[in-house]
């Protein structure tokens, strides 16, 4: 039998998504009756707060059902502008694109501005999808590794000036981190900015976790003198505001910017879905409750965490925001992560698939009975 298909090569250049895999693995063995301890998803343990459903509801019930603008209804792209300029970012509701989720504002950007052959530099560990939409589009790739500096860029700008240059066309840095949960430092962002306007490189500042943040200061790359006009700042509502499922980001960046990305937009995705934008506005207006109430949760979770590893001898590099830690493993961090889920019950993601080796990153975005659950599992099957 012949194959019908003749796949492109670009395809080919990217894997599946690993944290997916993990967590598709891990609803399998619950869908067999396992009682699995899953600490492989990026996604909020909370319900979306009632006043966005109830919005949402409104607007259906309202018959906001049909297209809308395709970068996005005025009213919402008029809060989001609001909220950045709240960040200190110069914003103009005329210069953002609404998403259908975060990563597609991120795809967009990517092939915005990636050619066949240009240099992407990414901040390691890195989260899976940044190499994936890089290749996607045709883009080599240059990494600059802050595993030895505790996760930090700080320490590391020595080694990113070795590796941006004239022929660098895009940095991506993702502050609060995923995978670490690491907040970069102003003085950090500073040698971003610095690197950036002398080798006129874009920028990605992908923020999606900005809103969870705990004993650091958040600081938007935008809002720094001579980022503005070389910064694609990318957001979302999906962990903030725990509306992962309804599927609704942004980009933020010049006229010219979204005036090009703007046509991929059109051509693919059209426009984000009428009533969860309506939903959107009242999240970013009337939600600081909630928000503020998952956030200290999850500074309680990760504070257990850390109790609980150092108890069991295990040193861990603490982030200051998001909802992700990276715990040291055997070298072999995919054999450990196998035996963590067939074993012990719990879900974990290989450090290896940030390009991380020798880590494993665990969401605590669980109730803090199962992070105890898990990290006990750990502990008696000899994985701690």
């Amino acid at each position: 039998m012949s194959d019908a298909y003749d796949f492109s090569e670009r395809i080919g250049r990217v894997e599946p998504s690993a944290t997916l895999a993990i967590s598709n693995l891990a609803a399998e063995k619950e869908a067999e009756g396992a009682d699995i301890v899953d600490l492989s998803v990026g996604e909020p343990d909370f319900d979306t707060p009632e006043n966005v459903v109830e919005a949402g509801k409104d607007a259906l019930d309202a018959g906001h059902t049909g297209y809308t603008s395709s970068n996005g209804v005025p009213e919402l792209k008029e809060a989001i502008a609001a909220k950045l300029r709240g960040t200190a970012i110069d914003a103009d509701a005329d210069e953002v694109i609404v998403t259908p989720g975060g990563k597609q504002a991120l795809y967009e950007t990517f092939q915005t501005l990636i050619d066949e052959g240009d240099e992407v530099v990414l901040l390691d560990p890195a989260w899976v999808s940044y190499e994936a939409m890089a290749k996607l589009a045709g883009g080599d790739l240059s990494r600059v590794d802050l595993a030895p500096h505790g996760f930090q860029l700080e320490p590391a700008l020595d080694e990113l000036a070795e590796t941006v240059s004239d022929d660098t066309e895009l940095l991506v840095v993702n502050s609060p981190s995923n995978p670490t949960g690491a907040v970069f430092s102003e003085a950090a962002m500073e040698g971003v900015r610095d690197l950036a306007v002398e080798h006129d490189v874009a920028v990605i500042s992908d923020e999606i976790y900005e809103r969870i943040v705990y004993d650091a200061e958040h600081v938007s790359l935008a809002s720094l003198d001579g980022m503005a006009d070389r910064t694609v700042t990318i957001n979302g509502f999906s962990k903030a505001y725990s509306m992962t499922g309804w599927r609704l980001g942004y980009l933020h960046a010049t006229d010219e910017f979204v005036g090009e990305a703007g046509k991929l937009h059109s051509h693919s995705v059209s426009c984000a879905t009428n009533f969860v934008q309506r939903a959107g506005i009242e999240a970013l207006e009337n939600t600081e409750a909630a928000v503020e109430e998952m956030r200290d949760a999850f500074a309680d979770r990760r504070d257990l965490l850390v109790d609980l590893f150092d108890e069991h001898g295990v040193d861990v590099d603490v982030g200051d925001g998001a909802f992700y830690m990276m715990i040291p493993v055997d070298d072999d961090d995919q054999a450990w992560c196998e035996a963590a889920i067939e074993e012990a019950a719990v879900a974990c993601v290989p450090g290896s698939a940030f390009n991380a080796p020798g880590y494993a990153r665990i969401s605590y975005a669980a109730s803090e009975e199962r992070l105890r659950e898990a990290v006990d599992r750990l502990v008696s099957n000899d994985l701690l």
